[in-house]
């Protein structure tokens, strides 16, 4: 059985219902977080679990709605209430060491001290990781953007940031879920997506179900749209796969 938890369903744009794109993933004994924004470090504890529980983090890329809590995260990781112990992998698109390295020259209490942190560069690429096996391609959005599909009995797509994307289509085809940003429902933006984009990409890759999220505050009129043909996600909301 795998468990998604929405942590965050929101984008750079705050709001008291949503905060920003996150995903705790649940894989047998093993965590893992896709994306970390402000305001996910909390929503982890409000969810009852602590940084020390998380094995894996993915950033699809570097924007601070993506990434704003990983700096809060690491240190929390050496200066909570028990020191972290256990290993920590982080993945990303191009950059991801450098990333990496730029946060720890601004913020250096955040370099591991009494466990392994493992950065690795993953694009258009498969990495096994615990049996489970993470697909990259680099999708339309940042120069370091990447969507990822992840194989372990039952097969997930989280998308990222997007425009239309030939990759995510090939990533997402007959998978069992498909996680994808639909930022406005009508209002065409660069680099995202809205509903008439997202349902050429899905009449191609014909994913079994989807869910869209990274939901601009114009999407709040339409959670009871019925003609929609995808589930809209609210943070909070959990799906069992398997």
């Amino acid at each position: 059985m795998v468990k998604i938890k929405f942590l965050g369903t929101g984008t750079s744009c705050p709001t008291l219902e949503r905060v920003s794109s996150s995903y705790l993933l649940y894989v047998g004994e093993k965590k893992l977080l896709i994306d970390i924004g402000p305001s996910v470090l909390r929503r982890l504890i409000e969810h009852g679990l602590n940084v020390n529980e998380v094995d894996l983090i993915v950033l699809t890329h570097f924007h601070v709605d993506h990434s704003g809590d990983l700096p809060a995260f690491l240190f929390a990781c050496n200066y909570g209430l028990e020191p972290r112990r256990r290993p920590l992998y982080l993945l990303g698109g191009d950059g991801i060491k450098q990333f990496f390295r730029n946060l720890c020259n601004c913020y250096p209490w955040i370099k591991p001290k009494h466990y392994d942190l493992q950065v690795l560069r993953v694009v258009n690429e498969s990495y096994l990781w615990n049996e489970v096996k993470i697909i990259t391609k680099r999708v339309n959005h940042n120069r370091e953007s990447i969507a990822l599909r992840l194989d372990m009995g039952v097969s997930l797509v989280f998308s990222g940031d997007t425009d239309f994307s030939r990759n995510l289509i090939e990533l997402s085809s007959g998978v069992d879920l498909l996680v994808v940003e639909c930022s406005f429902p009508e209002r065409k933006v660069k680099g995202h997506l809205n509903l008439h984009t997202l349902r050429k990409m899905i009449d191609k890759a014909k994913p079994k179900q989807v869910i869209i999220s990274h939901l601009y505050p114009e999407w709040d009129k339409r959670m009871r749209d019925s003609s929609i043909p995808c589930i809209i996600a609210y943070d909070g909301l959990e799906i069992d796969i398997g």
